[in-house]
């Protein structure tokens, strides 16, 4: 893929990944709504490209959360479940895919809007300290959720944190762990869905490849940034822009 528009939206996709860690969900509707890729394809695409990323978040989980030991089951699960979505992805109706990554980017949108209003609410932090953090779920739970986490990432093309984070938080799991875990999840969801994209023979290597760097790239300049500006403003800002593609993304799919 040579479309200027789309690397560049790609770019700040990265930038919102590094700076607020929300963002990447964006990615599939940027390449199959700019970038001319069908649907399929896009999804395939960036599920290899969020591999590397996938990789180093993995191991600044392990070596500073040391996750693995605590939610092993959640990424083997994430492995299944992910194989099946990757799967899946290629006998789903197109229409279907759009609307419910449509979706999904609206839903990262207003719960990145949420935390940041929360942040910034005194009342709310003081609520959020007086409530008791809670054990992670158990090893049948952390199956499951692994299962429907891999298994939807992988169906839309995202990473895993989107999904996973907002779910451990709710649970109100110890936020550490939580965040580890969520960025850890990435590297069994991109391995699996990229490979079963692979056996399929529908993996765009060379698009994959780009994409990764691209949102490397960003991602890099992206924690920069973050150390120069508000965290607040930044999602906030990032989150709004998710609501527009959303809606431009879902709407689209009526345009003639």
């Amino acid at each position: 893929m040579s479309n200027w528009p789309a690397d560049g939206l790609i770019l700040l996709a990265g930038m919102a990944i590094g700076a607020t860690s929300i963002g990447g969900v964006a990615v599939v509707p940027v390449l199959s709504g700019i970038g001319g890729v069908t649907l399929p394809q896009a999804i395939a695409a960036s599920s290899l490209a969020f591999l590397p990323t996938g990789l180093l978040g993995w191991c600044v989980a392990c070596r500073e959360a040391k996750v693995w030991h605590k939610s092993w089951p959640l990424h083997i699960a994430a492995l299944i479940g992910a194989l099946a979505g990757a799967t899946a992805v290629h006998s789903l109706p197109p229409g279907a895919a759009r609307i419910g990554l449509a979706l999904l980017t609206a839903a990262s949108g207003l719960y990145g809007l949420a935390s940041a209003s929360a942040s910034a609410s005194v009342s709310a932090a003081a609520a959020a300290s007086t409530a008791p953090e809670r054990p992670m779920p158990g090893q049948a739970a952390l199956f499951a959720l692994g299962l429907g986490v891999g298994f939807a990432s992988a169906l839309s093309g995202t990473g895993g944190p989107v999904l996973l984070l907002p779910l451990l938080i709710l649970w109100r799991a110890p936020t550490v762990t939580a965040v580890a875990a969520a960025m850890a999840i990435q590297l069994p969801v991109a391995v699996a869905a990229s490979a079963a994209h692979m056996l399929a023979g529908q993996l765009p290597v060379a698009l994959g490849v780009q994409t990764g760097v691209i949102l490397l790239a960003g991602a890099w300049t992206g924690r920069l940034v973050m150390r120069r500006l508000p965290g607040r403003a930044l999602r906030l800002g990032t989150s709004l822009c998710l609501i527009a593609v959303a809606g431009w993304y879902g709407l689209s799919h009526w345009s003639p």
